[in-house]
């Protein structure tokens, strides 16, 4: 089964025919929220809210670590994390959905790998694709299937937060080729990465840098892309 990680706007998926709730203890503490498990579309799913049931957890706050060991103790096969994003690219308005295949970290202080003690030794992550090419290819597919408009390739920026950046640091990020950006992707694609689970990062756009982002995200039409990604994993 696959499992679905559901950042701001996506804290449930009420198609999900839950037939479980597990709270899984972890060598690094609790993960976000109970592992909610059940059927979607005649699929096996497994739902974890990134930032807890009653999105209480700011991105600085969110252990990475407990929520990827919970994922993988319960054998997933592959994880599609979906994220709310603010867009760089002038062509790509609130709305738009994107499916980045590459990232630039530029968060600080959060615990980024789970080989950390003597018994582990050193362990090099090979990092360079930092998203499942397969599982990508099978969420474009399954997007192109259904008349929506998936966004194929994008460089996804994770900046630490909570704070959003000054215009200044929107400059560098343009600079740096970044068309997203947001604050949860990392380490938590290094982390499944580490543990061998395939990873996909499902975004939607919910607010543009050149506009006042804070009152974007409020507005009602800020969300039509988390509704369309609610959508497509309902029959996942």
């Amino acid at each position: 089964m696959f499992a679905v990680i559901g950042g701001s706007g996506l804290t449930r998926i009420p198609e999900l025919e839950i037939t479980g709730r597990r709270i899984v203890r972890t060598p690094y503490g609790l993960p976000s929220a109970p592992l909610l498990t059940g059927r979607s579309g005649g699929r096996e799913l497994v739902f974890l809210a990134r930032h807890g049931l009653s999105h209480t957890l700011a991105p600085h706050e969110i252990n990475y670590r407990a929520n990827i060991w919970a994922l993988k103790s319960l054998d997933v096969v592959g994880i599609i994390a979906v994220s709310a994003v603010t867009s760089l690219n002038s062509d790509w308005r609130s709305g738009s959905l994107v499916l980045p295949n590459d990232l630039i970290d530029y968060t600080s202080a959060r615990s980024a790998t789970l080989f950390e003690n003597d018994n582990c030794g050193v362990v090099h992550t090979d990092f360079t694709e930092p998203y499942d090419a397969a599982l990508r290819q099978t969420l474009l597919e399954h997007a192109a299937a259904r008349e929506t408009v998936l966004l194929p390739q994008a460089v996804y920026g994770c900046l630490q937060g909570p704070r959003t950046p000054t215009r200044a640091e929107m400059r560098r990020l343009r600079r740096d080729g970044v068309d997203i950006f947001g604050m949860t992707g990392m380490p938590e694609a290094v982390l499944a990465r580490e543990v061998g689970l395939p990873y996909a990062h499902l975004c939607g756009i919910v607010a543009h840098a050149d506009n006042d982002a804070a009152a974007d995200e409020r507005s009602r039409k800020s969300y039509d892309a988390i509704e369309q990604i609610r959508r497509l994993l309902a029959d996942w």
